[in-house]
């Protein structure tokens, strides 16, 4: 079986710290043994470990947040980036194309497709471990897990199942039941539907086929160089909705929508995380601070507090899922990468002058920032702490706290850390965008061997 892990979304709901690139399945705020915060990632990754399945799992992600993936996950993960986000259903037959074309997959394999937020006990995953044989047994073509709900709730989807046929703890599938209102999913309850957690489970051929019909490449480098063209469309709307051949398995055990700073705020280790404080009259109320000033919290309950590069929140828990609504296209101000984090400091875009940028670097020792090009700006760094090496226009140099380094428009450069490494970045030129970049390679070894 292959697991294929789904990793999207627009950090909308957990806005400010999560954004387009750093969405919230990256943010460490769950808490585990020894007082350690993990990620949503984090955790999925090691509940995979645990059951066995984790050497077979795949991520399904953007090109942005694949720095974040590996930062985050210490063995080797492999990842099928999309080009563009095209919805859940072209993801999932992207990464069919690619286990089948490039990885060779057989036809009987089958593929088990979860969210990668799932927030859930060990025995989840161990019911996803028993797909293969479930769908053997039962002769379907798609195999849902539906979990027993606790409360009706506006958030879920549902699905409903054929309580009058069941074999082997399975049910057939009537329909689906996309966030109905609160009367409507109490009735639901009545009616024994369950809450759709997104997982979804076929054999190869299943979705090849499906593919074919649809006019959908399996091969992936084909299907690749297209997939800018598909249309969005969600799995279930494609797919789940008209199969003929659906069944769900019922599941007892605990399972949450963390997704949202009320639901995430029960599972974190302390009511406050970085630097603040809560008075004793403030029950019930969590601050969450990313940023170097203190924050102080005088009689305010109910209510969740959350402080990054990004803004600041300030909302009853009751309402804070409304943050999505006020959400903005401003570019990302705190950025996980690779080889450590940037944070804006200050953008400067006044249409009389020169725009610039100005970014608090952060590189891990022993990790290096891309060997590239900018075309359409200069940068100045300025280093803080620390110590390295940079390479501007073929030239290798030694640097250290208080060296100042000039790269003008069109100069190669690149800059490794030995030590942790701290500089200023200040970005100067008639149009600064982020896709002004040009990658020549990732590797140090390579860049110093086209020094001179």
């Amino acid at each position: 079986m292959k697991i294929l892990l789904l990793s999207g979304g627009a950090g909308r709901r957990l806005w400010p710290l999560s954004n387009k690139v750093r969405a919230k399945q990256f943010l460490k705020l769950l808490s585990r043994e020894n007082n350690r915060n993990e990620s949503m990632l984090q955790r999925v990754c090691r509940q995979l470990e645990e059951v066995g399945l984790f050497s077979n799992t795949y991520i399904i992600t953007s090109q942005d947040q694949q720095d974040l993936i590996q930062n985050q996950v210490a063995a080797p993960m492999p990842i099928i980036s999309e080009p563009s986000q095209k919805g859940t259903f072209s993801a999932v037959s992207l990464a069919v194309a690619y286990l089948h074309s490039k990885q060779e997959a057989g036809l009987d394999e089958t593929i088990c497709v979860l969210p990668i937020d799932a927030f859930a006990d060990l025995s989840f995953f161990h019911l996803i471990n028993q797909m293969p044989s479930i769908l053997a047994k039962s002769l379907a073509e798609l195999a849902h897990i539906g979990v027993e709900p606790e409360f009706p709730s506006d958030q879920l989807g549902y699905i409903v199942p054929n309580i009058t046929e069941q074999s082997n703890d399975y049910f057939q599938v009537t329909h689906f039941i996309e966030k109905p209102n609160m009367k409507k999913a109490a009735e639901l309850i009545k009616k024994k539907a369950l809450w759709n957690c997104g997982v979804y489970g076929f054999n190869m051929s299943f979705m090849l086929q499906l593919q074919k019909e649809k006019g959908i490449s399996t091969q992936y480098d084909e299907l690749l160089s297209v997939y800018n063209n598909l249309p969005k469309l969600s799995f279930d709307v494609a797919v789940a909705e008209h199969s003929k051949r659906s069944i769900v398995v019922p599941y007892s055990g605990q399972w949450k929508d963390i997704g949202t700073w009320k639901k995430i705020s029960e599972h974190m280790p302390s009511t406050v995380t970085g630097r603040g404080m809560l008075s004793d009259d403030s029950i019930n109320t969590h601050v969450v601070n990313e940023l170097s000033q203190p924050v102080h919290v005088i009689g305010i309950s109910d209510s969740m507090i959350v402080a990054g590069a990004d803004g600041i929140l300030v909302a009853d828990k009751s309402r804070c899922a409304e943050v999505k609504l006020q959400h903005t296209k401003e570019m990302p101000r705190y950025v996980e990468k690779r080889w450590g984090s940037y944070k804006v400091l200050e953008k400067i875009d006044a249409a009389d002058e020169q725009q610039s940028v100005t970014k608090f670097v952060n590189v891990l020792p022993n990790c290096n920032i891309s060997l590239h090009v900018h075309h359409n700006r200069q940068e100045i760094w300025t280093i803080l702490s620390g110590s390295g090496e940079v390479i501007v226009n073929s030239q290798l140099h030694s640097i250290k706290a208080g060296d100042v380094i000039q790269i003008p428009i069109g100069f190669k450069h690149s800059i490794k850390a030995l030590t942790p490494l701290k500089f200023i970045e200040v970005q100067i030129g008639d149009e600064i965008n982020e896709n002004d970049i040009l990658r020549i390679t990732y590797s140090w070894d390579e860049a110093v061997q086209q020094c001179t």
